[in-house]
């Protein structure tokens, strides 16, 4: 995918779900993977031309393994001019040490995002964006389903009252197989993840569940997606062009 196509996409996104005002200070989540690098890279070069300026903050959050180099993802925010903040933690310690957690995700995941809003505030963002993609919305509404007994599904923008935090979500309308080819043509720097579970989890499964879905029923995925854009739930911002 050429970045015109991605930029084309996110934009879309943030128009018809008002993800993005004047003057926002906007902070990325940045893990080091292939969507966290590409989202960074659509809003660094849409808010070129975007007609409501706004600003960027990259910030990982180190959850404490000694072999995860961000030198490269560094590097990288320096040759886009971005400020990048590296949040050094002891959450790896907590959750497979300390904790010896069966399901080290969910708390894993549950304190990274403390530790990365309280950075964002700190450095006076009112948005927060993380990279979920289509792909995350569709295999998101299956575990619901599977797991929990729900329809339900991650929402492109939700308001947080407690931290006076807004997530944007501005990837929704990008497959994972255009992320794929978008970070391998423009060689991003994409650092391994070191976590012991990763692609061992309930999320990788559905997502293998889904891939296979659509080899057996092409177009499968596009149905389900244009199923969630339909649909009604609760915690949707409306859609400005349906």
């Amino acid at each position: 995918m050429h970045l015109q196509r991605l930029l084309s996409l996110v934009r879309q996104a943030i128009d018809d779900y008002q993800l993005i005002d004047t003057d926002d200070s906007i902070a990325v989540g940045v893990s080091g993977g292939k969507d966290s690098l590409v989202l960074l890279t659509a809003l660094h070069y849409l808010r070129r031309f975007y007609p409501r300026p706004f600003d960027l903050h990259a910030i990982t959050v180190n959850i404490g393994f000694n072999d995860f180099d961000l030198k490269p993802v560094q590097n990288y925010c320096d040759e886009l001019s971005i400020p990048y903040s590296i949040i050094d933690t002891d959450i790896a310690r907590i959750v497979f040490d300390e904790r010896q957690e069966s399901n080290p995700c969910s708390l894993c995941a549950k304190l990274r995002k403390g530790a990365f809003n309280q950075k964002a505030l700190e450095l006076g963002c009112n948005k927060i964006a993380y990279a979920h993609h289509r792909d995350d919305l569709i295999n998101t509404l299956f575990m619901s389903m599977i797991y929990e007994g729900n329809i339900h599904t991650i929402s492109p923008k939700t308001n947080w009252d407690r931290t006076g935090l807004t997530l944007i979500r501005p990837l929704i309308y990008v497959q994972e197989v255009d992320i794929i080819g978008f970070q391998r043509k423009y060689n991003l720097p994409v650092c391994k993840n070191p976590c012991p579970v990763d692609k061992k989890t309930a999320r990788e499964y559905v997502n293998n569940l889904t891939k296979r879905l659509n080899q057996e029923n092409p177009g499968v995925k596009d149905r389900i997606f244009r199923g969630i854009l339909n649909a009604t739930f609760d915690d949707w911002p409306d859609r400005i062009n349906k």
